[in-house]
């Protein structure tokens, strides 16, 4: 009996839980969860504060100093 009443509650608060996080968006016409990627943020851009994909994707495409001679033709 108490962990049947242990269970039922227990779904009873996540349901609750759930219809609570999803107003927003159930009840707006064109309801979405808000953006909360790091890049999204004008404050962190500014700062030059990025997500650590952004990051990998920009040491990727960085060159060090011997593949830019390289480039220049400088032996």
């Amino acid at each position: 009996m108490f962990i049947t009443l242990t269970i039922g509650t227990a779904i009873i608060i996540l349901t609750i839980c759930v219809v609570l996080l999803c107003v927003r968006v159930i009840f707006k016409k064109d309801g979405h969860f808000p953006n909360t990627h790091i890049d999204s943020s004008p404050a962190l851009r500014k700062q030059g504060i990025c997500c650590a994909r952004t990051q990998d994707r920009q040491a990727l495409h960085h060159k060090n100093l011997a593949e830019r001679m390289k480039e220049m033709n400088i032996n």
